[in-house]
This record gives structure tokens, C-alpha cells and sequence, in this order.
């Protein structure tokens, strides 16, 4: 299995072809050796010079390594696990090799040379055999949008018997003018895509890898639904999640994060390797994409309307400090910083990782807007001092991924304990979920929700938290509303009532 990687000297740079060294992380003077979990991975240069630079990527594939730790009793247990084309054709075991031979250049990571993991480079991608059962076109339909000029070469079944006609093998050569980082990552998500498997067991942990390492492009390639489906082998619960997923994130910048591990166990085995994948239905147009919450004619997107909205409530209520309770990588709070009215926003979240997130892109806003931003680190369903006396408080998508027995807790902490000026809180409209194509009855929008409610039942328990809490409250629809089924998402603001006592007091 081969893969080859050529970098030209820029025009008008002042360094020479080889700096794809420094990029790579691997010396051209020198040939080096990975031990990984299904063989060995060597990395050698080819050809170094000050014009034109290659790295190669060779993998020797052992296949007794492959099948190691499988009973006899497994579905696939035949000659098929030790015949096969995974030594030679590019597949998910390359990718694995992307992520731990190249992992720092992977990444967009460059010690020695940091400008040169931001510049955009004349490159030259060439994979002498690819598996893709749907002919070359595919292979210009996933790549091409990404800025790569695409070549795809059927291979024949045998030269010697060209009647045969082609195999279902491309010889794959690109080019294209872009950041190594982003072509590592270009490979890493579409060769398994194109392959339509992968060597090692799925789970969750595959959608943050797709989401991962497609920051930046695939939330607005025109194939995602394609690809998703592929990336995730077409296990139709996985797909659900990560296309809802992606929603949420059709606006969001591309982030460095930290870099996976494979797991070399689950690697060796894929119990569901040769079993019916389970199909998911095709967006009809004109109509939601499936579980994203878009139609075809793409407007501004579900996360995007509802940050907006919640933007013109916190205004309109007139809060100058903002707690933003589950504020998970700050979406929110960068919709909210370039706001002058804002003197002071907090961003509260239970995870580190999303806080460690957070605060790398906030880092990335003007020192005006960051300084009038702070990170913490809390529970909802804990009353913290610190956290009254704020003008408002946003619950943005967070109660539906509370435990109903918790959520009193919740209320508690937040209405009752901390007590802000104002408090708004949007959650999605389950009457809505017809509307979205391949959403089962029954079926939440996110694996994490642990409900979801109608209008009826959002309305009674917003009543509900006013009344006991002392507050007013009001419904907004956010993005287009339906006739019969209302908002794809529900708002609630609600607003502290003062008696006469209280003004009196405050004066």
C-alpha cells in the first residue's frame, strides 16, 4: 500500500521543496520505520530537492496480524481474512497510518516552521490503487470540491485479459494548491469513504473522529449525506447522530484538536464486516434535510437562526452581564462578544474538553472582545454564589440534556439560587420532528437528549418555573415556523418580576 505526497517550491518562496520535511516531521536524508498494530509503515523521500520534494508513505501488511484475537466463531472467519486486497489497495488502514505516522502534521502542527503549517502549498497526491465500487466519478465528486484537480484511473481486471473489462480499483492522482494539514485530512475521512468499510469496530467515538477531522469542510460539502453515511459504514443509529451533529455545526470554524489514538484491540476486529448495512433515507427536496433541520435552498442554518435569537432577546431585555450556562465551545459567546452593549459575558460548562475548546477560539477574537470574556467550570444542577446577580442567563439547547429527575435541580440553581434579571431557554419543538426526513417516531434528534418536548409541554413547564420562581415569561418561534407543527426550535424568556416592596427597597 502506497501513497506519495510531492510538494514544488513555491513560487516566490524563499525556502526550498525539502521544508516538506519540516512539515512532515520526517527527515528526507534518512528512511524511517512505525511499528503498527496490522504491520509496518516506512517513510522514505524518493526524490528531495530545492525544486521538488516526495514523501513517500509505504505500509506492509501483515494479515495474520489482522485477524489476531479473533475466535473461530466470528461471522467472517474464512480464507477471506488472510486473501485479501487490504496489502495493496488504500483503505481505512492508511488513514490509521495518516493519524499516527503524520499525526502531527495532521493536525496543522509545525514547531520549527509554524508558518508553514498555515501556508497553502502546490501539491501532488497519487495513490496507485483505491478501492471504489462506484467508478471514478466518485472519486471527482467527493475531491474536486475541496479544491483538488482530480485524475481517476480504472484499473483492469488483468492487462493480460483487457475483455474483462475494468475492476472496481482506481489509480487516484491530485493536485491542488492547499495547506498539508487540510489534504491530510481530505485522505483520512475519504479513503475509507471510498472503500466503503473499515478494518476496525465502530462506535460513538467514529462520529467525533468524521466531525474532527472534517472541521472546516465537509459541513458544507455538497456529497456530506454521502459521505457520513460511507465514513460510518451505514450504521444507521451512527449517521442519525452525526448528521444532527453537523447541523449544529454548519457555521462553525475549523479547530486544532487534540490528536486520536487508534485502538490497536479494536482494530483487529469488525464484527459486522459482511453484514446487510442498514440503508438511510435520501432527503426529498424541498423538504428538511434529514435530522439536519435544512431545507435544500440552504439559508442560514438551525444553530445559526437560534444564536441570533438569542441575541436579540438578551438586547431586548437590556442585559449588560450575561451568564451563558452550558456554553459548550462558545458559539454563543462569540455571537456575543463583538456586542459592546455586553460588558461582561461568562461562559459556564461541566466538561473541560469544551471549556479547553472554548477558550482556544475565543483566544482567536480581537483582545477588545476576549478580555470581556471569562471561562468556568460548574455544574447546572449546583447552586454557585458566584453566579447571582447577573442582568441573564441562557439555557441554549442544555435542558433537554438533563435527566428529567435532575431537572428541578437545574431550576433550582438557576431561577432560584442565582436568580438573574432574565433567563432564556430554547430547546427543540418535538412536533417538528416529522418534518425531517428518516427521523423515526419516537426518535430524538440527538443521542444525548434525554427528552424532548411539545409546545404544550414546554409552555406548561415554563408556566410552571415562573410561577414557582417569580418571573413573567414569553414564547418566540426560532427559524421558519410550520402551520400545523410550529418551530423547529422553542424560546422561552423569561423575566424577574419585582413587586412594590422590592422597588421600593432598591430606591
Amino acid at each position: 500500500m502506497l501513497l506519495t505526497i510531492s510538494c514544488t517550491r513555491p513560487e516566490a518562496a524563499g525556502w526550498p521543496a525539502t521544508d516538506l520535511g519540516f512539515l512532515l516531521h520526517k527527515n528526507p536524508s534518512r528512511i524511517q520505520t512505525f511499528e503498527q498494530s496490522y504491520g509496518v509503515a516506512h517513510v522514505f523521500y524518493p526524490e528531495a530537492d530545492a525544486d521538488r520534494c516526495t514523501a513517500a508513505l509505504m505500509l506492509e501488511i501483515d494479515p495474520v496480524r489482522l485477524v489476531r484475537g479473533k475466535s473461530k466463531g466470528t461471522p467472517e472467519f474464512s480464507l477471506a481474512q488472510y486473501v485479501n486486497d487490504r496489502p495493496y489497495a488504500a483503505s481505512s488502514l492508511l488513514s490509521v497510518a495518516l493519524s499516527t505516522v503524520f499525526g502531527t502534521a495532521l493536525h496543522g502542527r509545525c514547531a520549527q516552521r509554524p508558518e508553514l503549517a498555515e501556508t497553502a502549498l502546490p501539491l501532488r497526491i497519487e495513490l496507485p490503487a483505491v478501492p471504489c465500487k462506484g467508478g471514478p466519478e466518485y472519486v471527482e465528486r467527493v475531491f474536486a470540491p475541496l479544491g483538488w484537480t482530480v485524475v481517476a484511473t480504472p484499473l483492469p481486471l488483468d492487462p493480460a485479459f483487457p475483455e474483462w473489462g475494468d475492476s472496481h480499483y482506481v489509480r487516484v492522482e491530485l493536485t491542488g494548491t492547499l495547506r498539508l494539514a487540510d489534504a491530510l485530512s481530505h485522505l483520512y475521512v475519504l479513503l475509507p469513504v471510498l472503500d466503503g468499510s473499515k478494518h476496525y469496530w465502530l462506535d460513538t467515538n467514529e462520529i467525533d473522529k468524521l466531525l474532527r477531522f472534517g472541521e472546516g469542510w465537509l459541513t458544507g460539502h455538497p456529497e456530506r449525506e454521502w459521505i457520513t453515511r460511507r465514513y460510518l459504514t451505514r450504521r444507521h443509529t451512527l449517521v442519525r447522530a452525526a448528521l444532527a451533529r453537523l447541523a449544529e455545526l454548519d457555521d462553525a470554524e475549523p479547530e486544532e484538536l487534540d490528536a486520536i489514538e487508534e485502538d490497536a484491540d479494536a482494530e483487529a476486529s469488525d464484527a459486522a464486516a459482511g453484514s446487510e448495512a442498514e440503508a438511510v433515507p435520501e432527503a426529498v427536496p424541498g423538504t428538511a434535510d434529514a435530522v439536519s433541520g435544512e431545507v435544500d435552498e440552504r439559508g442560514p442554518s438551525l444553530a445559526v437562526l437560534r444564536r441570533q435569537a438569542v441575541h436579540r432577546a438578551l438586547l431586548e431585555v437590556g442585559a449588560s452581564r450575561v451568564l451563558d450556562l452550558g456554553c459548550g465551545q462558545a458559539a454563543l459567546l462569540r455571537e456575543l462578544a463583538p456586542d459592546r452593549a455586553f460588558t461582561e459575558i461568562v461562559g459556564v460548562d461541566v466538561s473541560m474538553r469544551e471549556l479547553h475548546i472554548a477558550a482556544r477560539r475565543l483566544r482567536r477574537l480581537p483582545e477588545w472582545q476576549s478580555r470581556r470574556v471569562t471561562l468556568r467550570q460548574g455544574a447546572l444542577t449546583y447552586t454557585d454564589a458566584s453566579l447571582k446577580g447577573y442582568d441573564a442567563a441562557v439555557l441554549m439547547e442544555v435542558i433537554e440534556h438533563v435527566d428529567l429527575p435532575r431537572l428541578k435541580a437545574l431550576e433550582h440553581a438557576v431561577f432560584g439560587a442565582a436568580a438573574p434579571g432574565a433567563v432564556v431557554v430554547t430547546t427543540p419543538n418535538s412536533e417538528y420532528n416529522v418534518r425531517y426526513d428518516g427521523l423515526d417516531a419516537g426518535v430524538f434528534r440527538h443521542t444525548d437528549h434525554r427528552f424532548e418536548w411539545s409546545r404544550a409541554e414546554f409552555a406548561e413547564w415554563a408556566g410552571r418555573v415562573a410561577e414557582t420562581y417569580g418571573y413573567a415569561v414569553r414564547f418566540e418561534p426560532v427559524g421558519p415556523e410550520d402551520p400545523e407543527v410550529g418551530p423547529s426550535t422553542q424560546m422561552a424568556v423569561f423575566t424577574q418580576q419585582r413587586n412594590d416592596s422590592d422597588e421600593k427597597g432598591a430606591a
